[in-house]
């Protein structure tokens, strides 16, 4: 499917989709089930070059709202996520102008900002597709670093950047049906903050959860320097998650031009470059009249 023309009306939907997706999180308190929905939706994008080449694919399809077709939300990974889907179809027929890959991600930044978290900047434009990616690509909480680092390198994500997304799990807790674990990670799974990390310091406590890959965080010592300083300086953990979040969330996506950019800030870079080519003319007519009364002299 073709890019969606990210013009005004395309920017004025997003705000309201925004508004929309707000209201329903708060009613529905569904903050974690959409940040998962985000997450899945970019984590699923990538493999190496030899396994696409091997499954003759052509193209990744990354967060591109495949997902609404049964035969993707019908994955394992996805189980529990047909609800999330069906929550945002709710917004999508309100706002039809906005492609799903758009809403999707959108929901996962307001789900972390409604919640507490960073505010995350957003830049729309993601086309819709019905190609599905085939399973098996997401990271399996059972394994270790090695596999953390192999999942997300292949996606030009660093270190840094899977630390700070593990601490999404600060939102939401385990399903034994959908992953075989069961718990929050946090004593308020409602509340974005830097708890994960401050719980994952404290070693294994009654009825917190504590993965294999979020216990990996802690034996190694280059993902244990962030986990250390997210424990103790939340603000650090904010700025870095919304950076790495952003990142994870425009995988496989590139706004079609600067434009696409400048328009997603509500008209105030605009407004911005507008007032600096009004003080760029002012300065040209003062040096203009500057001269001419200095040759009258």
């Amino acid at each position: 499917m073709a890019l969606p023309v990210v013009d005004t009306e395309y920017v004025k939907e997003v705000d309201k989709a925004r508004r929309d997706l707000r209201a329903l999180i708060a009613s529905r308190n569904c903050a974690p089930i959409m940040l998962r929905l985000a997450y899945l939706l970019s984590l699923s994008l990538f493999v190496s070059v030899e396994i696409a080449r091997n499954e003759n694919e052509g193209k990744w399809s990354g967060p591109n709202g495949s997902i609404r077709s049964e035969e993707e939300y019908s994955h394992g990974s996805n189980s529990g996520l047909k609800k999330a889907i069906d929550w945002c179809e709710e917004v999508k027929s309100k706002r039809p102008k906005i492609t799903y890959a758009d809403l999707y991600q959108l929901a996962g930044v307001v789900a972390v900002e409604v919640t507490g978290g960073p505010t995350i900047d957003f830049v729309p434009g993601r086309k819709d597709s019905i190609v599905s990616p085939k399973e098996g690509r997401l990271p399996d909480a059972k394994q270790g670093a090695p596999h953390l680092r192999d999942i997300f390198y292949r996606m030009g994500l660093s270190d840094k950047d899977i630390v700070a997304l593990s601490g999404g799990h600060t939102l939401g807790r385990a399903h034994p049906e959908r992953s075989g674990f069961d718990g929050p990670w946090t004593m308020e799974p409602l509340k974005f903050d830097n708890s994960y990390f401050v719980e994952l310091l404290k070693g294994e406590s009654e009825g917190l959860l504590q993965l294999p890959t979020d216990k990996a965080l802690l034996d190694d010592p280059k993902f244990g320097h962030y986990v250390e300083l997210y424990a103790k300086d939340e603000d650090a953990f904010f700025r870095d998650y919304a950076e790495s979040h952003k990142k994870l969330s425009e995988l496989g996506f590139a706004p079609r031009s600067p434009g696409s950019k400048v328009i997603v800030k509500d008209g105030t870079i605009l407004a911005q470059s507008a007032v600096g080519v009004a003080v760029a003319a002012a300065v040209v007519i003062l040096s203009y009249f500057y001269e001419v009364r200095r040759k009258m002299k």
